[in-house]
């Protein structure tokens, strides 16, 4: 029993040893528990909206801040007319635009009624539900008000027009996030432990000694998985347009060369992981719980990430999957050009360049 007891301190001091092995049993569960504790709200908060009133008169103006005091809203801007609309929607600064009617309070108080039209981007479609929910619920309640104080009573009816997206499927949501996670999981495992296989099988030494760049070496081992990424691509579009319909109403050939700066950034990022890495156990452990979950959730795939704390919403800056997911749903379904996505697009630039220069500087080290 005394050996066996020694035998078991010996297994601890080894892995309190090593530090990297601590961070992924300890730091890694604990980070993820805080993640999902904070960022998994489904409540919207200061949604960006903008306001086209054709009447301008105190009903309206009563109306609007009825929305604007609820806490849900937060305006944008006015617009002047509905030719902005589109513009603005194409930019992503809104979520909605109201549009009250001409003479809107005339007409409700000679006829008893009047016009809302609501209309949402329903490129996310469980964001746009909610703030339909919203946006009618508190015209509800101001119609409930003035139908207590006036003897007769009056009726706001709101139309609904959703943007891009008019059947509400959620495949529109789900296929540009899934294609982020999927990329960047996939290529980044799969880069992960090609240095780290080199170093356990021993064969680094035949890469040291050879002739070759550390460059060349790091970029020779991205070209294979970059090319096996570019057919997943083109398999996940396929599917995207021929099965489950999602339109692609960009230019086609933008939205590959953004799928393959994506992919590049992916792999790059596998690279770094494989360099810092000891064993091919850490890299996928790092590459599987490190980059999944937070990739999910940081990257407004599923939750927007508007609504999370602030050290989380300047945390989801960092994450590569926010910022392509934001450019495909602009290709694809608002049918956007490199005017309106060359700042994501330099974003992504940037992001691949660091990954590769911090790869080639750590496998400098090691060399």
């Amino acid at each position: 029993m005394k050996k066996f007891l020694s035998f078991i301190k010996k297994e601890f001091l080894h892995i309190f040893r090593d530090v990297r092995t601590l961070i992924i049993i300890f730091g890694i569960p604990i980070a993820e528990i805080l993640i999902f504790g904070f960022a998994i709200n489904t409540d919207i908060k200061d949604a960006r909206i903008a306001i086209l009133d054709l009447s301008k008169d105190a009903t309206t103006q009563q109306i609007t801040n009825k929305l604007l005091s609820s806490g849900y809203f937060m305006l944008e801007t006015h617009l002047q007319t509905s030719d902005q609309i589109e513009e603005i929607f194409r930019a992503g600064r809104v979520k909605e635009v109201i549009v009250f009617e001409q003479n809107f309070a005339k007409r409700l108080e000679a006829e008893g009624k009047a016009d809302i039209q609501l209309i949402l981007d329903a490129s996310e479609p469980n964001t746009a539900n909610i703030l339909q929910g919203y946006t009618s619920n508190i015209i509800y309640t101001y119609v409930n008000e003035l139908n207590n104080l006036l003897p007769q009573n009056i009726v706001i009816n709101s139309t609904v027009r959703m943007q891009y997206n008019p059947g509400m499927k959620s495949v529109f949501m789900f296929v540009p996030g899934t294609m982020a996670i999927i990329l960047i999981l996939i290529s980044a495992l799969m880069t992960s432990v090609t240095i780290t296989r080199e170093k356990e099988l021993g064969t680094m030494e035949v890469l040291l000694v050879s002739p070759l760049h550390p460059t060349h070496i790091i970029l020779g081992k991205v070209t294979p998985y970059l090319v096996l990424s570019f057919i997943n691509v083109i398999s996940i579009l396929g599917l995207a347009y021929f099965v489950f319909g999602l339109p692609i109403k960009g230019n086609l050939f933008l939205l590959i060369a953004e799928c393959l700066l994506f992919i590049f950034l992916s792999l790059s990022l596998g690279i770094l992981i494989s360099t810092v890495s000891k064993t091919m156990q850490q890299a996928m452990l790092i590459s599987m719980i490190g980059l999944m979950m937070p990739s999910m959730l940081l990257s407004g795939f599923i939750f927007p990430v508007e609504n999370m704390p602030d050290i989380l919403y300047y945390i989801s800056f960092a994450m590569p999957p926010r910022w392509f997911i934001e450019i495909v749903k602009d290709i694809m379904i608002k049918g956007s050009g490199l005017q309106m996505v060359w700042e994501e697009t330099l974003i992504l630039i940037g992001m691949t360049l660091f990954f590769i220069a911090m790869s080639i500087r750590k496998f400098k080290i090691r060399l």
